[in-house]
């Protein structure tokens, strides 16, 4: 396992971290977890090198938080960094343009949000702590700068970020420039691309770290979908890959197959496209079995893709618009 530094914070945290949401199961979220393999799969994890774990509160509703603390509380050998995420208070994903910071995040709502949190993870201190919605309209909003100030002077958060809307890389170019922002969380892959635009060079100047979330654009770019993909009832993949979004994306995915280099995967070039960006502090494949553990850690010794390849790949980008499906 390669490591990277965390933007100011100076953390060196695995190139290849551990998103999850899809472990956690529970409504509104993934299935195929088994109960009986999840605590191997963290455990592996960590054996394998992974020192960077991202959960929500909203992943199984805590039940994501206190998997992850029960790992805090097994593995005291290791130095593991903790990331999590506070959902709006409305529920709503992403948040519109005509939303305040104050109806999302209300104050005293954030404080038992994350007296919640630390006490699913069993910690005292959480490394990083992140808005799981954003409007870079809230940029000037000093109420979200205080209480984070204060929870770093109390020693209750090491590190404060933002968790962007799918497909608005944009929406918080203004906020980062405040300044307060530790770090950055965005879906970069492959198909999505355009964090390099503006996004990834101002986390450069400014030292923000940056997470790249969704690396296989939510199982596309695996190569396993087709357009007869289907997925147990309440699998939030059923609401996602909508016909008109699977129909679109499977032949996209088919496409990239003549690019897998020998004895490789799609899986492998897909996270293969990320590490070979310095700009990424580290991406965070979910991992619901053993073998994806395995299979993703072992990426990291890869090495980036060759010229070649990254060249052919960029010529796959594809930018597309939020719409009712995407959220």
């Amino acid at each position: 396992m390669r490591y990277r530094k965390f933007g100011r914070l100076g953390w060196l945290v695995s190139e290849i971290g551990y998103g999850m949401w899809g472990i956690a199961n529970g409504e509104g979220g993934w299935t195929g977890a088994r109960e009986d393999t999840r605590s191997s799969c963290l455990h592996t994890a960590v054996d394998l090198g992974c020192n960077f774990f991202d959960t929500a509160w909203i992943y199984g509703r805590g039940h994501s938080e206190r998997m992850l603390g029960q790992l805090l509380s097994e593995r005291t050998d290791r130095r593991l960094y903790t990331a999590t995420k506070i959902p709006p208070k409305n529920r709503e994903w992403p948040s519109k343009r005509s939303d305040r910071f104050s109806e999302c995040f209300p104050i005293d709502y954030l404080e038992r949000s994350l007296e919640q949190s630390l006490s699913n993870l069993r910690v005292s201190r959480i490394d990083l702590l992140q808005f799981h919605v954003w409007e870079d309209g809230w940029a000037q909003d000093e109420t979200w700068m205080r209480v984070a100030d204060d929870w770093k002077r109390e020693g209750l958060i090491s590190g404060i970020g933002i968790s962007v809307n799918r497909w608005e890389p944009w929406n918080v170019l203004e906020t980062l420039r405040t300044g307060a922002i530790d770090a950055v969380q965005v879906i970069y892959n492959i198909f999505d691309q355009a964090p390099e635009d503006e996004l990834f060079p101002l986390c450069r100047d400014l030292e923000i770290a940056t997470i790249a979330r969704v690396p296989f654009d939510e199982g596309t770019l695996t190569g396993d979908l087709t357009l007869d993909s289907r997925w147990p009832a309440g699998d939030w993949r059923n609401s996602y890959f909508v016909p008109e979004n699977l129909n679109e994306c499977v032949p996209r995915a088919e496409a990239l197959r003549s690019l897998v280099p020998n004895k490789s995967t799609m899986a492998e070039m897909a996270l293969g496209f990320i590490l070979s960006n310095l700009d990424v502090s580290t991406t965070i494949p979910g991992m619901r079995q053993l073998a994806h553990v395995r299979r993703n850690l072992a990426v990291s010794d890869a090495g980036p893709l060759s010229e070649d390849l990254l060249k052919a790949l960029r010529a796959h980008r594809w930018d597309r618009q939020p719409t009712e499906w995407s959220q």
